[in-house]
């Protein structure tokens, strides 16, 4: 029901994420410069990463896993590191996020059935 390859490699993604950003926002507050060689060697390397997870799933679903984990790393390393305040709505979206990346990495095999009987969800962009 769970496909924890893309989940792995989503978060792998977000990880760089992760490390890059909160070193650039360091040094929009006044870190050294030379810091930002290390956001650059990250997404330089990034691609190489792409390539190998797009073995377990297509572009578009690994595109939003990669995005969505990212966001929520990167908020909650805003949160608690950076000390930085989100509405409640703002919230919700987070959440919505969370429940995006689980609906994203669910195995298709277990829930396409369910969706073309019930909800007549075939044909078109559907698999």
């Amino acid at each position: 029901m769970f496909n924890w390859r893309t989940l792995l490699y989503g978060l792998g993604f977000g990880l760089l994420d992760s490390i890059a950003l909160p070193i650039t926002k360091g040094v929009s507050l006044g870190w050294n410069k030379l810091y930002m060689i290390i956001p650059v060697l990250l997404y330089a390397a990034s691609p190489l990463l792409f390539l190998k997870a797009l073995g377990t799933e297509s572009l578009t679903v690994m595109n939003l896993v990669w995005d969505l984990s990212s966001d929520i790393i990167v908020t909650l390393i805003g949160l608690f590191v950076f000390a930085e305040k989100i509405s409640p709505v703002k919230l919700m979206g987070v959440l919505t996020g969370v429940l995006s990346m689980f609906l994203l990495t669910c195995d298709n095999r277990n829930w396409n059935g369910f969706l073309a009987e019930n909800l007549n969800m075939t044909g078109g962009i559907f698999e």
